[in-house]
């Protein structure tokens, strides 16, 4: 079935899904003996809305030419998006018993050539809003109405690549890119503002010549309300969606910490996190906020 419900969705749905990215983050960490935790975290919402309530795709022709594009440019973030793929029947949940093992399918970062539904293998990151760029000037001149998402970490832009992208996106007015970018605050070197200062992140991509909006990136409600005022044209300005988010949200010991950009958990911990996660999330404390 096209997926085309654009709002249709309940965020009870929508909520339980970001709950089953999280814990099937956890469950295929083990499986890995290490996984990106908290990374994933910060975007559950953001994937789970894109995909189960936003996204024009099909699952069983997954190279339908007008299909909606996603690029995972913070690469490192797949093992939340693989479940997804799974749940929605580009392929069985099964295979994800394999993620990392030898002649798997599924590495640690994407590989769009070996896992159905994906449209972009990363690796290096600061590359994904150029392939972006090139996917949605190819939509406009095969006459296609397709849209292409783009998913950034605040960590990658920190890459001049990103702004060549981000200036040539808005030089060629591409109305039908979007790009997310997950602003956690944090990258493996530490905090993003030390290492290299983005803010004003939205008055930057304003100057490119971007339509901006800035959201609560764990806010269901303000996703969707995000999405709903995305125009689907082909030409005009590229639409931004910046949203603040909480490195490690949904667990307690690591949300905002340092240690859990890789980790693993075993034993009683592994226990103590699904139990946790299946609580539900608590609410942001102030200072926990971007």
């Amino acid at each position: 079935m096209t997926r085309t419900t654009g709002g249709n969705v309940s965020l009870e749905v929508l909520e339980d899904r970001a709950k089953f990215i999280r814990k099937e983050t956890v469950r295929l960490s083990r499986i890995a003996g290490a996984g990106h935790y908290s990374s994933t975290f910060s975007c559950a919402e953001l994937l789970a809305s894109l995909y189960y309530d936003q996204m024009r795709i099909e699952p069983t022709q997954p190279g339908w030419p007008e299909r909606d594009r996603f690029v995972m440019s913070k690469g490192h973030a797949a093992i939340g998006l693989y479940p997804v793929l799974a749940d929605l029947g580009y392929y069985d949940p099964s295979e994800l018993d394999t993620y990392t093992r030898l002649g798997s399918n599924f590495g640690d970062h994407p590989d769009m050539k070996k896992v159905r539904g994906l449209d972009f293998s990363s690796g290096s990151l600061g590359h994904g809003l150029s392939v972006g760029v090139g996917m949605a000037l190819a939509g406009r001149m095969q006459s296609h109405d397709f849209r292409t998402y783009v998913m950034l970490g605040d960590g990658e832009l920190s890459e001049g690549q990103i702004w060549e992208a981000v200036n040539s996106a808005g030089h060629f007015k591409l109305r039908n890119l979007v790009v997310l970018v997950d602003v956690n605050g944090l990258s493996i070197d530490g905090h993003t503002e030390d290492v290299m200062s983005i803010e004003p992140l939205g008055d930057r991509f304003a100057a490119f010549g971007w339509d901006v909006q800035r959201i609560d990136g764990h806010d269901l409600t303000a996703i969707r309300h995000a999405f709903a005022a995305l125009e689907r044209a082909d030409s005009g300005k590229p639409q931004v969606i910046i949203a603040d988010t909480v490195k490690g949200r949904g667990v307690a010991r690591m949300e905002m910490s340092l240690d859990w950009h890789v980790g693993n958990l075993v034993g009683e911990d592994y226990d103590d996190v699904m139990a946790e996660l299946d609580a539900g999330l608590k609410p942001i404390e102030p200072e926990a906020t971007q």
